[in-house]
């Protein structure tokens, strides 16, 4: 049936300087699917405001109250974010003169610049006290959500992060390695590929998918300069097919998070209702309006949020939690072939020598991680990962933790960032503006050299990376491609 929507103006509004235009059949749309106990000028104000900024504390580097206590001089203004216990909105005052992604705890990984609104998928995943051993991120780029899941599950288990984007996957690897966690494998597939491949692997699913972005124009202007009810229903159908390859990826019993940054009831209320008809002996819809307090303000009649900005002064969004009840029937088995693997387990005699060596500068990791080589390369892989090996072909697994040569062993900085303990035998405590140089790539000249001929510097108890000794300099390591230029954490002297 259709429907007779009013004649609308389209609204054009500036948002950071920039005019953002909202088409009248958007608007329309919007009319329709909002709920009544909504403003619908209100919804237009929130589409005026600037985006708050936002950020999550990496509790796999540091507590919250940690955090906040090595922050306080900064005189950061944090309000927490309801439905993440480590997330928080900031406003500073030093936001022009330096950019929150050079500040020193945002280098070293201690918190990660993310939006509000897209902690609610993480959230949900782990409501109820649910914890999942391994779980797949189908699309993970840059990251923000990847590395949430890693917090939560506080680096044991393992996840599967697929990012379709090749150009991204090196984004994606460089907040991993960034924030310290080792439990993640990456892949570069489009999402489709899983149900048939891995059949009923994962213990829960994230599928945030790709969308028409409706939520998002208070921090992109031209998130809507392309946008039409043709594009939408074209997108809805990708994402049916994304939906449907995830649910059969998903174990019995387990769990599906399904999520966009859109409004529109067709990619959002739509693709849930098609998949439980699909299957609807085994879909079933658990609703969130215990997530968080005041969640009830956003939830829908089948106990999905759907967030429009206003609610909580954030971006748009939708999260649906969905529990897979009952096995169902395969996919079609693929039919390309994965290809060799080049890696081999490495022997417990030479496992016994590896892990003796990285303990005697300060490297250390559990049970859940295995050693592999290939070639001269030593990498830890998350055991839970690999019941996968030999069905997909990964763009790299875990981390790479040293490589072999004739006098011992060059260890990586990846594994630095993940395993050095604060207790390191080799920590070297840099200055402020010692770190600063570290970060730029050049070698530090302390005042008083370390004893030791190798050491892991360090700057507020976290490790930057590994230097040798040379005469009374430390040769810098921190990989070229990290290297950063302009002001560095000027604003936290």
């Amino acid at each position: 049936m259709l429907h007779c929507a009013p004649v609308i103006t389209p609204v054009v509004c500036l948002v950071a300087q920039n005019a953002v235009y909202l088409p009248d059949e958007f608007l329309a749309q919007m009319r329709q699917a909002m709920p009544e106990h909504l403003s619908f000028d209100e919804f237009i104000a929130a589409c005026q405001r600037p985006l708050r900024r936002s950020i999550r504390v990496n509790t796999l580097k540091i507590s919250v109250d940690d955090f906040l206590q090595l922050v306080a001089p900064y005189g950061w203004q944090l309000t927490p974010v309801p439905w993440c216990a480590e997330g928080f909105w900031i406003e500073r005052d030093d936001e022009d003169a330096l950019p929150l992604g050079s500040t020193a705890e945002h280098l070293s990984g201690l918190f990660y610049i993310q939006e509000a609104s897209s902690m609610l998928p993480v959230a949900a995943l782990f409501a109820d006290g649910e914890m999942p051993q391994r779980v797949m991120d189908v699309a993970a780029a840059p990251g923000s959500k990847t590395t949430q899941i890693a917090a939560r599950m506080g680096n044991t288990g393992a996840i599967l992060a697929n990012e379709f984007s090749a150009s991204r996957v090196k984004v994606l690897h460089a907040n991993i390695s960034r924030n310290g966690i080792s439990n993640v494998a990456l892949t570069h597939f489009d999402g489709r590929v899983f149900g048939p491949a891995l059949p009923e692997m994962f213990d829960a699913v994230l599928l945030d998918a790709p969308c028409s972005g409706e939520g998002v124009v208070r921090k992109d202007a031209d998130a809507l300069k392309n946008w039409s009810v043709a594009s939408n229903l074209e997108i809805a159908a990708t994402q049916r097919e994304l939906i449907d390859s995830a649910f059969h990826a998903l174990k019995p019993g387990g769990t599906l998070v399904y999520s966009t940054c859109t409004l529109n009831r067709e990619e959002n209320e739509a693709i849930c209702h098609w998949l439980q008809g699909q299957y609807p002996d085994a879909v079933e819809f658990l609703p969130l309006g215990e997530l968080f307090p005041q969640a009830s303000q956003a939830l829908t009649a089948e106990g999905f949020l759907h967030v429009f900005p206003q609610i909580y002064d954030c971006e748009g969004f939708f999260v649906a939690r969905l529990r897979k009840t009952a096995a169902i029937a395969p996919m079609p088995a693929p039919t390309y072939k994965v290809g060799n693997f080049p890696f081999t387990p490495l022997k417990p005699k030479d496992a016994a020598q590896v892990i003796t060596a990285a303990a005697q500068v300060g490297l250390h990791w559990g049970d859940e991680l295995h050693l592999w080589q290939r070639d001269k390369e030593l990498w830890l892989f998350p055991a839970h990962i690999e019941p996968l090996i030999g069905k997909v072909r990964f763009s790299r697994i875990g981390i790479r933790l040293a490589e072999t040569y004739n006098k011992g062993y060059r260890w990586q900085h990846e594994a630095v960032i993940a395993l050095a303990d604060l207790n390191n035998p080799l920590a070297f405590a840099l200055t402020l503006a010692e770190a600063e140089e570290w970060y730029r790539g050049r070698d530090i000249y302390p005042q008083n050299p370390p004893t030791r001929d190798e050491v892991i510097v360090t700057f507020q108890g976290q490790p930057l990376g590994l230097a040798k000794k040379i005469g009374s300099r430390l040769k810098n390591s921190y990989p070229r491609e990290l290297v950063r230029d302009g002001r560095l954490f000027a604003g936290n002297a």
